[in-house]
């Protein structure tokens, strides 16, 4: 029953996510695909799973422990906060710090979190700033 229960709410959020990124204005010099793409991306996948996982629920789900629901709520946070923080800090600065911490939590040692969250960080920028011509998020310190 959980199951089903979190994939209809998976449907229902990706409904909410087509409605937001289809309320999205375009600027006249927006790029090729423009700002509503991604979204749409995203919103279809999400519905897709989150439709197969209410439609063919496992028969005996394990719930985790307590201590993993807590590490649950704390990615939860963290993703909010990266959310707040982008436009202050920038997305090279909240991204290395957001994907840093993601990684140390998914079991990478603290140098190699570290490394995986400028590394990611960086790389994305590098794609999609400095290759693509997409707009970032820029911080005090200009990307």
């Amino acid at each position: 029953m959980s199951d089903r229960i979190f994939g209809v709410f998976g449907v229902l959020l990706a409904i909410g996510y087509v409605f937001a990124a289809l309320a999205i204005e375009e600027s006249f010099l927006s790029d090729a695909v423009g700002p509503k793409a991604f979204p749409l991306i995203v919103a279809t996948i999400l519905g897709l799973s989150s439709a197969v996982i209410a439609l063919r629920p496992d028969a005996d789900p394990k719930w985790p422990s307590l201590g993993r629901l807590v590490e649950i709520a704390a990615a939860v946070v963290v993703m909010i906060l990266y959310a707040e923080m982008l436009p202050v800090a920038g997305f090279v600065v909240a991204t290395a710090f957001a994907a840093g911490y993601l990684a140390w939590r998914l079991g990478s040692a603290p140098l190699e979190a570290i490394a995986v969250g400028v590394g990611t960080s960086v790389g994305i920028y590098v794609i999609f700033h400095l290759v693509l011509g997409l707009s970032l998020a820029r911080g005090p310190w200009g990307f």
